[in-house]
């Protein structure tokens, strides 16, 4: 029933823009749309740094970085290096792509690797850019460590993500267009409508193997989150004892700021955790 219930709602609302739904339209690739965000994903530090003082320079690990769009523009605008790790494979063809097409091959490097356990020395980067990243990773607590780890000393890392009661925390958006759905309805219910909804495009397969997972005891679940909030972020760096030199809460709107404050609804009307950590 909560299916159904789901797929009624879901016409109205509007959709939104997704950047699996332009890569079948033919409109951009993801990698393209990444690239296209780089300078919104800076822009959370405006109140600490200034894109030139995170990029110039710099040698920059990016955590996460899907098809390598977001660590493109950061070898476009003033980065030493980059380079980026994710543990899908396939995005290394795409990330390759864009760059040949950029012409910025030789500043840009993609691992393939898992963020819990990463293949470079101690002190490797200046800079460290974990976005829209701490929300998805399935050991968040040991990618932290890594980071902390291959900063190099001076250096910073820069985190920022949506908490899960977001509106559209459960990343489900590229086909439920209904705002906290996951607040509302079942986690089975929201699966099952996701593959109604997903029947029949080009991609499916894809999207299917990348959101969801079989439980050990049966069952499927959302695996593409981890269901990082703001009070279990604040609890992880407690208990490693890091402190930021930087945070920001930023609300959904401007008007929203007195819910994004109000802790027993905050979690839902914040838009955006940013933490700078340094070494």
């Amino acid at each position: 029933m909560q299916k159904e219930i789901i797929l009624a709602l879901n016409r109205l609302f509007p959709k939104q823009r997704h950047p699996l739904n332009l890569n079948n339209s033919g409109s951009e690739t993801y990698a393209e749309w990444q690239y296209e965000k780089g300078a919104d994903t800076l822009s959370c530090y405006a109140g600490y740094c200034s894109e030139k003082d995170i990029l110039d320079g710099k040698n920059i690990l990016d955590m996460g970085c899907g098809a390598g769009g977001k660590s493109l523009y950061y070898a476009s605008h003033g980065a030493k290096h980059v380079t980026g790790v994710d543990i899908v494979e396939r995005y290394a063809r795409e990330s390759a792509e864009l760059a040949d097409k950029l012409g910025l091959g030789g500043k840009f490097t993609f691992v393939t690797a898992s963020a819990a356990e990463l293949p470079f020395p101690d002190g490797s980067f200046d800079t460290i850019i974990m976005n829209d990243f701490m929300e998805h990773v399935s050991e968040p607590e040991k990618a932290l460590s890594e980071a902390l780890r291959l900063l190099s000393p001076g250096g910073k890392l820069f985190v920022n993500f949506p908490p899960y009661y977001h509106p559209f925390g459960a990343h489900l958006s590229d086909a439920i267009n209904i705002p906290w759905a996951h607040v509302f309805f079942s986690e089975k219910a929201l699966i099952a409508a996701y593959k109604e909804l997903v029947r029949g495009l080009p991609d499916e397969k894809e999207r299917l193997s990348l959101r969801f997972s079989e439980k050990p005891g049966g069952g499927e679940y959302i695996s593409y989150i981890n269901k990082m909030t703001l009070r279990r972020f604040k609890k992880i760096i407690r208990e490693k004892n890091v402190k930021p030199v930087y945070k920001k809460e930023i609300p959904l709107r401007p008007f929203l700021m007195p819910l994004a404050m109000l802790p027993p609804v905050k979690e839902a009307f914040v838009k955006m955790a940013v933490y700078v950590f340094g070494k």
